[in-house]
């Protein structure tokens, strides 16, 4: 798979960039968000490029699967494995990187802000 040449998490998956990898897997890795919104945040990326969440379930299935199992790994590493994991889409949803990633959130007690 070719990797655009722009993208931050792309540059972390080849190395090219330095990133802090608390776990990873064949198909992702995992590392600390660097503006955590919780004790625990922790950022979870499919090695391949993909814009989103729902293109890579359409596109790989399994990479998706596998994703989810590193986010559990680390939710019950990090956060006794009750988490919350959310994968915003688009840019009215918050995403501002276009490689897909789900944010393992937890370590606390969490509210509930949709919007």
């Amino acid at each position: 798979m070719s990797f655009p040449l722009d993208c931050l998490f792309c540059s972390f998956v080849t190395g090219e960039a330095a990133v802090d990898i608390v776990a990873q897997n064949a198909s992702a890795i995992a590392f600390q968000d660097i503006n955590p919104q919780a004790p625990v945040h922790v950022l979870v990326v499919p090695r391949d490029h993909y814009a989103d969440v729902a293109t890579l379930a359409d596109a790989d299935p399994q990479a998706l699967a596998d994703l989810v199992t590193l986010a559990r790994e680390v939710a019950f590493n990090e956060a006794g494995g009750e988490f919350r994991l959310v994968f915003n889409s688009g840019q009215s949803a918050g995403q501002s990187i276009y490689h897909v990633h789900g944010h393992v959130i937890g370590g606390k007690a969490l509210g509930w802000t949709p919007a």
